[in-house]
């Protein structure tokens, strides 16, 4: 598995290895833009670095085709701002929202690499799907990230968090049938980027970008190329659509969103919003539906035969265009 010298020689520097050799690629990146990979060390307390390798060039192996310039820009753009989270934002994250340490980031012609610690030890476990006690290890994550980033303005990352919002995804907007939802696409997303309250979005909070311990209690979390300013409800409904069935959401959706605003009400207990809470929740309780139909626009401008334009998500995108 070759990689380039000058790299190499820089991460035995930066961790004081007498060697190094990446000996699994964790996975590709989406659209043909790099890799994932483990590194092994020798000579140091460290075991293992993962290092995120980022080609800057455009890629031309989208599944979906959607090969423009947009596209590539914005996906150049989220790798500036998850370097930035790394760089600038990342250490006010705690225990309780957990996330892999920067060790350091090195450019090469057109490429730039992440070298992240390794959660293999402490997290060792990735999941498709979840039951409910499950994804609310996850909500705990979210609901205490939430919490930390409250109010904060998101300098140097999106002005607007997630990949999909509708300034960003306007390709996919005009290639969505003729419909009411296309229709009012602006005013769900007017409501949603209003909102009083904002926090710092993970932005691509999906089942598969969270780590699980060994026992299942406690996750970290991973990607952040589409963190930014936002409501909260943005995270929680995509985790959700992510991770449960239609017939699940529908379920648990009340259950789910009571334990979220449990967690994020005692991680914000002692904070100068404290008082605010219950405006918060009412606010972001009302926009949950609206954060779904926003999704299920993306989606099916995207991809309209996705798995996620299920019923669920429909028969919440048809509530909210009936009282808008």
């Amino acid at each position: 598995m070759s990689t380039s010298p000058l790299f190499n020689n820089y991460l035995q520097k930066l961790t004081g290895a007498n060697s190094c050799h990446q000996t699994q690629i964790i996975q590709t990146l989406w659209s043909g833009y790099g890799k994932i990979a483990r590194y092994k060390l020798q000579g140091v307390e460290i075991d293992s670095v993962v290092v995120k390798e980022i080609k800057l060039q455009k890629a031309n192996q989208h599944p979906r085709g959607w090969n423009t310039n947009v596209g590539h820009e914005r996906k150049v753009k989220s790798y500036e701002v998850e370097t930035h989270w790394y760089k600038e934002w990342s250490e006010q994250c705690n225990e309780q929202c957990r996330i892999p340490k920067l060790l350091g980031s090195y450019t090469e012609d057109g490429k730039q690499w992440l070298v992240l610690e390794d959660l293999i030890v402490e997290f060792p476990e990735r999941k498709v799907d979840l039951c409910p006690e499950q994804a609310k290890v996850c909500l705990k994550w979210l609901a205490n990230f939430h919490a930390q980033f409250l109010g904060k303005h998101p300098q140097d990352l999106w002005p607007i968090g997630t990949y999909w919002h509708l300034q960003t995804r306007q390709e996919e907007w005009e290639r969505m049938q003729a419909s009411e939802l296309k229709e009012k696409a602006r005013a769900i997303d007017n409501r949603l980027n209003q909102c009083q309250y904002k926090t710092i979005l993970h932005g691509d909070a999906k089942v598969a970008n969270f780590c699980f311990s060994k026992l299942g209690d406690r996750v970290a979390a991973v990607d952040f190329q589409y963190t930014g300013a936002g409501c909260g409800m943005k995270d929680m409904a995509y985790f959700l659509g992510s991770c449960l069935s239609s017939d699940e959401c529908f379920r648990f959706e009340s259950e789910l969103l009571d334990n979220y605003f449990q967690q994020l009400k005692k991680a914000l207990i002692n904070s100068s919003t404290s008082t605010q809470l219950e405006c918060l929740e009412s606010e972001w309780r009302a926009l949950y539906s609206f954060a779904i139909a926003d999704f299920t626009r993306f989606l099916l401008g995207w991809m309209p035969s996705h798995q996620k334009v299920n019923e669920y998500h429909l028969s919440i995108t048809n509530n909210v265009l009936a009282h808008i």
